[in-house]
């Protein structure tokens, strides 16, 4: 048995036996293009399979050695591809630059950090473990552009034939002298590998003089500059200093590059891995460095805590209690998981879950209180009394006792509100249930939340908080 026969049988072990044939055919029959930055969620699309189990499958592979996993910021606006990392803790404090849009960004791991994944090199090498080899339309196609950009063979061809002035590889050291006859349109001159821009706003009477300019490439971070020129001649001098080979291109910003990079598909966000189940129990501690602070714009989390614990030991015995809490417990993590949630820890009888979506959290909470309404009727007894509590918000991701944690005034008050509960209740907030997503789970249900003011301990001012009957 090959060594990649055999890593496929231990991920049989722990993966979905569907999601492992579809990688196992993807590695050996697929193009080299499909098997670098894969997008698990187009590839969960593509396959017809389940996003989680497909997010679950990659992650074991991953762990296997079957591929690398990167974590890729993206230009908001274009879609490129500003850093990319092996792990998270490779993340820059400083702000991302774009050439191509001349703007720069904080990378937030909301929508900006991609997670992908490539074939190891070790399994199958392919073009992209070797992008300097890349011709330019496929390096600008996989290096460039983040797996986001839904880059058809129909688009890419409009986007060389009608959009391109001109395109060229550049040796490290070489200087190249471009002729082109600039339109009256506005023009980048972009280079992808070390990321530089240049725009001509080419606008006023054409004119039959050679217009000249230069552009150096090498490895500083320079702004993007305009120059207005006139339509016309323009001798465009090429350096490349960088000390590897460049790839400048002369664009026109026609709609067809508009329209290409408006195409986008569904990305595998830093902030959906964060609080996947399988991430957090797979790679623990391997994400985040001590000192990193990762901003979150908005994220949903749930407490929930055992009323009565210590007076239910006492009526029940330690022995009966401890089967009981367990039984809770496993109900919980499993519901979490099922709604696409995460538990981040456990203290004592509490959980503190996170979810990317607030209705994936409403759900859960439901199903966590039906689920201890049914451990109940098989005891006959109300022994398992649960308070839940629901609230969406920004936090900053960080590790804590060697865990990745959340910190912040949103994690504070979804832990006060579960508090509010003082029996079998769910209580939410006021962003979790304005989500229409929510709104719409309540309604189908036909339950009709409770407004509240409540006093949060810690929280200055009274809150309106809603209970979930």
């Amino acid at each position: 048995m090959s060594d990649i026969q055999a890593q496929l049988s231990v991920l049989r072990q722990t993966a979905d036996p569907a999601v492992v044939e579809v990688i196992a055919r993807l590695i050996a029959d697929g193009e080299d293009r499909d098997l670098h930055r894969i997008n698990a969620l187009d590839f969960a699309n593509r396959t017809g399979l389940d996003q989680e189990k497909i997010i679950s499958g990659f992650l074991h592979a991953s762990r296997l050695g079957l591929f690398d996993m990167s974590w890729n910021v993206l230009c908001p606006g274009c879609g490129g591809v500003l850093g990319a990392h092996a792990t998270l803790k490779s993340l820059k404090h400083d702000d991302y630059n774009c050439a191509l849009c001349a703007a720069g960004y904080e990378a937030s791991v909301d929508e900006m950090v991609e997670v992908a994944f490539t074939v190891s090199p070790r399994v199958r090498r392919i073009g992209a473990h070797d992008p300097d080899t890349l011709p330019i339309w496929e390096y600008v196609r996989q290096i460039f552009w983040s797996s986001g950009v839904d880059v058809s063979d129909e688009s890419f061809s409009r986007l060389i034939d009608e959009v391109t002035l001109e395109a060229l590889e550049l040796p490290a050291g070489e200087t190249a002298i471009l002729s082109l006859n600039l339109p009256s349109q506005f023009i980048i001159v972009f280079e992808p590998v070390t990321h530089s821009a240049h725009f001509l706003d080419v606008q006023g009477e054409p004119t039959s003089q050679r217009q000249q300019l230069s552009m150096v490439f090498n490895k500083l971070e320079a702004p993007t500059g305009t120059t207005v020129m006139r339509p016309g001649p323009l001798r465009l001098t090429l350096e490349n200093r960088s000390g590897n080979r460049v790839l400048p291109s002369v664009w026109i910003a026609a709609d067809a590059l508009h329209e290409m990079l408006g195409k986008r598909k569904p990305i595998l966000t830093a902030k959906r891995m964060l609080s996947n189940q399988t991430f957090r129990d797979v790679f623990k501690a391997d994400n985040l460095n001590v000192d990193q602070r990762l901003k979150i714009t908005s994220l949903t989390f749930l407490f929930t805590d055992l009323k009565g614990s210590t007076a239910l030991y006492e009526r029940v015995g330690d022995l009966n209690a401890f089967d009981l809490v367990r039984a809770h417990f496993r109900a919980l993590l499993e519901i979490i998981a099922a709604e696409k949630g995460a538990v981040v820890k456990t203290i004592g009888d509490a959980v503190m879950a996170t979810f990317v979506r607030p209705e994936h959290a409403i759900v859960a909470g439901l199903r966590m209180r039906a689920a201890m309404d049914e451990l109940n009727e098989q005891r006959g007894a109300d022994d398992l009394v649960l308070k839940i509590g629901i609230h969406e918000g920004p936090c900053l991701a960080v590790m804590l006792n060697d865990r990745q944690d959340y910190f912040g005034q949103t994690v504070n008050i979804a832990a006060r509100v579960q508090s509010l509960s003082t029996a079998q209740e769910i209580h939410i907030t006021g962003p979790v249930l304005d989500a229409p997503a929510v709104a719409e789970v309540l309604k189908q249900r036909e339950i009709r939340p409770i407004q509240k003011q409540a006093a949060l301990r810690g929280i200055a001012d009274k809150m309106v908080v809603y209970e979930i009957p």
